[in-house]
């Protein structure tokens, strides 16, 4: 369903997008009433979101050139969508040891990347003896501990600049993380509690409660990180709890200025999840969501993975988003292996042939490597050494 082939009828909706057009802000009631719209309402709302996108970065989308790190699958976390978590014993369970971080970084560095994305479990030793072990073994108190060491061997050792997903930090974890990383993500997923509840997406969740995470991105803006959140959609909540965590995250970005990216991911159910009945977001809903998250934060960078979305994710560039994420030539989406990144040729084609110039940027988003960069120390000079004038990186692909 690209947007030429939505009916060209007059809308109800036409005059509000108009005044968005003109520069009207958003309010949660409209959004709501365009979050919700038919398909065949889509074309004024894709209008006004791409007004927003042109005011904001107008003729460029970009990318990550990344490996993906993924430091341990170990996770006391249940979710109903996982793929990726492991208990101990489990096939596949594994904690990477330094020197095989170290390979996959290099062999992504003689790549061409700039990212090593590290994801891991949200605190497994708190659940497994196993892992209190392994890190004991290591020469570490915590996955955090391992992680903090890991991002700066990397840092120290390779062009590629870390960017860390750990789940819940503390605000000491966020300054110490802050050392030996240019930025850091967390994604929100949802603001709707009730998912903790039995059966739900989260019922067996401890962290997934989104105070707290609301609390970790929170702190990581009164500390000015530039910080990556975003939406998992599909997972149980309604379109105006999609509305809900989107003002959240315009509101904490309102107070600090640290969300450097806003993600718009979709549910893809799997047969080996204990939702692998649930129905997937449609492409409709992806994209009134994007829409409505362009809107509402205007000049804040908005994603949409395209290898969740093949083959019609370029269609994501006609409501508004400006970026693709993290690519990798090297590694999977350990996340969600079944689903293969396009080739950056691919990509580049699919960009270009929408009008747009594709770039490849760092981990940390060139209106954020000023104020990086104006900070003695290691990290400093890796940014620097890594991004061009403009604050891309150096090395275009």
């Amino acid at each position: 369903m690209g947007a030429g082939q939505i009916d060209s009828i007059d809308s109800p909706l036409s005059p509000l997008a108009d005044a968005l057009c003109s520069g009207m802000a958003l309010s949660r009631e409209d959004a709501c009433q365009l979050i919700s719209c038919s398909d065949n309402q889509l074309r004024p709302l894709l209008a006004a979101a791409m007004a927003a996108r042109q005011n904001f970065k107008a003729s460029i989308v970009t990318y990550s050139r990344k490996v993906f790190i993924p430091l341990t699958n170990l996770c006391r976390d249940y979710c109903g969508y996982c793929t990726f978590r492991r208990d101990p014993g489990q096939p596949g369970a594994h904690t990477m040891t330094p020197d095989q971080v170290w390979d996959v970084a290099r062999s992504g560095e003689k790549m061409g990347c700039t990212e090593a994305l590290f994801s891991l479990g949200d605190k497994p030793e708190l659940a497994f003896p196993e892992m209190r072990e392994t890190l004991r073994r290591l020469g570490y108190k915590s996955t955090l501990h391992y992680l903090e060491a890991m991002c700066e061997l990397v840092l120290r050792e390779t062009t590629l600049l870390p960017h860390p997903n750990p789940g819940l930090l503390s605000a000491e974890w966020i300054a110490r993380l802050a050392k030996v990383s240019p930025s850091m993500g967390l994604m929100l997923e949802t603001t709707n509690a009730s998912l903790l509840a039995a059966g739900a997406a989260h019922d067996n969740a401890p962290d997934k409660v989104p105070a707290k995470r609301l609390h970790t991105i929170e702190e990581a803006g009164k500390q000015n990180i530039p910080f990556t959140t975003g939406l998992l959609i599909g997972i149980g909540e309604t379109t105006e709890d999609r509305v809900d965590t989107l003002l959240a995250i315009r509101d904490m970005h309102r107070r600090h200025g640290h969300i450097q990216e806003v993600i718009i991911q979709n549910f893809r159910a799997k047969p080996e999840i204990p939702m692998h009945d649930w129905p997937e977001p449609t492409q409709g809903e992806m994209m009134r969501t994007i829409a409505v998250a362009r809107l509402l934060m205007p000049e804040v960078n908005i994603q949409a993975p395209p290898n969740l979305s093949a083959p019609y994710y370029d269609d994501f560039l006609d409501a508004g988003i400006n970026d693709w994420g993290g690519v990798s030539p090297l590694t999977p989406d350990f996340i969600n292996p079944e689903k293969p990144w396009p080739h950056l040729e691919q990509l580049r084609s699919r960009t270009e042939a929408k009008g747009y110039r594709l770039r490849q940027r760092l981990p940390v988003y060139p209106e954020f490597v000023p104020a990086l960069t104006a900070k003695p120390g290691l990290l400093s000079e890796k940014i620097s050494a890594a991004a061009d004038s403009e604050g891309y990186a150096r090395r275009l692909a």
